[in-house]
């Protein structure tokens, strides 16, 4: 069995997160989703979210539930092949209702953006140069 990065993440309402992410290119894998989850495909099937209502993710744990909106645990970085790939992107992620807390970092050997989803977790999308 390969190994997997799967990450599990809150959301409001599944299907604008699903609508959201499946709008910025990412798959969903339907026989491991249900009206509580939905798991999606961020690169293969090595890195992927289970998108989970609010409901469904505090069953699985003891601690109240932080709002991504209010305060942030995480920030996910997600790697791009250039940087047109991190323009794109975030391209799509506003015209799909998300929203950049901050411009565009170029540092001439890396470049990123971020942009929040619609629950308010933090994606940050980076192009390195190539070494050489």
């Amino acid at each position: 069995m390969n190994k997997q990065i799967i990450f599990n993440l809150a959301v409001k309402d599944l299907g604008k997160s699903k609508a959201f992410f499946s709008a910025l290119g990412f798959g969903f894998k339907p026989e491991f989703s249900n009206e509580d989850a939905a798991f999606m495909v961020i690169v293969d099937d090595n890195i992927c979210a289970m998108l989970m209502t609010e409901t469904f993710f505090q069953s699985l744990i003891d601690k109240p539930l932080a709002q991504a909106r209010e305060a942030n645990e995480v920030i996910i970085c997600l790697s791009c092949e250039s940087r047109d790939e991190v323009d794109s992107l975030i391209a799509k992620a506003v015209a799909a209702g998300g929203r950049t807390p901050h411009p565009p970092e170029d540092h001439g050997f890396m470049y990123d953006q971020g942009f929040e989803d619609l629950d308010g977790h933090l994606w940050n999308l980076v192009w390195v140069a190539p070494a050489g």
